[in-house]
């Protein structure tokens, strides 16, 4: 998060000269509630000082082919800073309730961690992580899923020209932007038993890759550790 943090710098720095008083200013955006208790704690060896919590709360939406699975709020959390004078970070937590899957019968879809991420954005993408997403129906087995732990989806998400980054408080540093991947492939369900033909067609899998958006509108708070 990098560029985040240097982007973040310019931006109250260019308000800090245009803000003169009697300055009419837009209405700030609402903000949600941050969590910090998943955080993790720097490593052992964490250069004192650098190291600082990211939260994130964000509203997605997964499309399909042509289908649109708005799947709610989404909140993640990560530490990044350095060790031995080098970017370092270490992933907090991943916490996404079940989202309804309008015509699905009542089956609904929750996003799990996949077991990597890498936040450091550079002028390619603003980040990567792997998850999974877990389909929950009475019928359908508790293994049901899109992608599994061992083999996840990898969504690489670049930023969305339609949300662009917004400073929304400078005390504490609170952001607003927006991100996409354009590139996810999703593959047929795994674990659904008999009815994973019927999962399939409901959800148009496979969708390969192009065919597909992951979209989210972000809020970032930062914690010092």
């Amino acid at each position: 998060m990098r560029r985040l943090l240097a982007a973040t710098a310019a931006a109250l720095s260019a308000a800090a000269l245009i803000a003169f008083p009697g300055h009419a200013t837009a209405a700030p955006s609402p903000l949600p509630d941050f969590d910090f208790s998943a955080c993790p704690a720097p490593p052992a060896n964490a250069d004192p000082g650098t190291w600082r919590c990211e939260a994130f709360v964000s509203q997605g939406v997964l499309t399909i082919g042509d289908r649109e699975i708005p799947l709610g709020e989404m909140r993640l959390t990560f530490s990044e800073g350095k060790v031995a004078g080098k970017y370092a970070q270490v992933f907090g937590e991943l916490r996404h309730a079940p989202a309804r899957i309008h015509g699905a019968f009542g089956a609904s879809l929750q996003l799990k961690y996949g077991g990597y991420s890498d936040f450091q954005s550079n002028d390619e993408r603003r980040g990567e992580l792997d998850l999974y997403a877990a389909l929950r129906h009475p019928l359908l087995p508790k293994e049901c899923a899109v992608g599994t732990l061992a083999d996840p989806l990898h969504s690489v998400v670049k930023d969305d020209p339609a949300v662009p980054f917004e400073v929304i408080s400078q005390n504490p540093t609170t952001v607003k932007f927006g991100v996409v991947d354009s590139r996810l492939a999703l593959p047929r369900t795994t674990g659904c038993g008999r009815l994973a033909p019927v999962a399939d067609q409901l959800l148009g899998l496979p969708s390969p890759s192009g065919k597909n958006t992951f979209k989210q509108v972000t809020y970032v708070q930062f914690k010092p550790l």
